[in-house]
């Protein structure tokens, strides 16, 4: 016997995520790379909504504009990993907690 999914089932998924993500965020804010990984799983999981209601809508509108979101995600982890070694390199600490030390 196949089960079908609904629309709500990606939804409580979708949230569930969000809400991992959430929480990963304001446990830990010690580390950069936990919470670099915490903001990407907050923004899938909200790709999981504009893909799950463009399928169920017949519309491809949501599935185009995910593609555009993991483009734009895919450069900020660049550009955020890319900071992240520099700051290593520069305090040997990727600590949130570090951070108030540099001078700009």
């Amino acid at each position: 016997m196949l089960a079908t999914l609904s629309l709500s089932h990606y939804l409580i998924l979708s949230a569930i995520l969000f809400a991992i993500s959430i929480v990963g965020i304001f446990l830990n804010r010690k580390n950069l790379i936990v919470l670099l990984m915490a903001i990407e799983l907050m923004l899938l999981s909200v790709n999981m909504n504009f893909v799950a209601f463009s399928h169920y809508l017949n519309d491809l509108a949501g599935q185009l504009m995910v593609f555009f979101i993991l483009t734009v995600a895919a450069a900020e982890a660049g550009i955020g990993l890319a900071i992240l070694v520099v700051l290593f390199r520069s305090l040997s600490s990727i600590h949130v907690d570090d951070l108030d030390s540099l001078k700009g």
